[in-house]
């Protein structure tokens, strides 16, 4: 029991405590597309999938993810301080099948000031919520 709690804190504590939204980060994953529907209106965006974003970084995903990685959820937070989460679980293509887009560009421009540079699009909620704008940070959290 005790070698079991400590295996748990060892795999805990390696992982990552944010995710990096640099751009040399996301030119090396898959360009993807989704498209944004705010207000009314559609938008066709580019960036790169969440769940590829976590995954590079290091966050279990597929088979691996599995036992206490299933709490584990990534808080996105913008430049305002609106914050949003998605579980890792959520965002996995093999459990929640949840498509997040990183985006960086919207209807072929880059993200103006008042969205950008980076915002959250995510395809098929009712309300764009979570679709966060400025998006300043992803940070890593593992619930006990």
């Amino acid at each position: 029991m005790i070698a079991a709690a400590l295996a748990l804190l060892a795999a805990s504590a390696a992982l990552p405590t944010s995710l990096p939204v640099d751009a040399a980060t996301l030119a090396r994953l898959p360009v993807a597309n989704a498209t944004l529907t705010a207000h009314g209106k559609k938008h066709a965006c580019t960036g790169v999938w969440l769940a590829d974003l976590a995954a590079a970084a290091g966050l279990p995903a597929g088979e691996a993810l599995r036992g206490p990685a299933l709490t584990t959820i990534i808080v996105a937070e913008a430049a305002d301080g609106y914050r949003v989460a998605f579980s890792l679980a959520e965002l996995d293509p093999k459990l929640g099948n949840r498509s997040v887009l990183v985006a960086s560009a919207c209807d072929g421009k880059a993200l103006p000031q008042a969205d950008g540079p980076l915002r959250l699009v995510v395809p098929g909620e009712i309300r764009a919520a979570r679709s966060v704008r400025q998006l300043r940070a992803l940070r890593v959290v593992s619930l006990p």
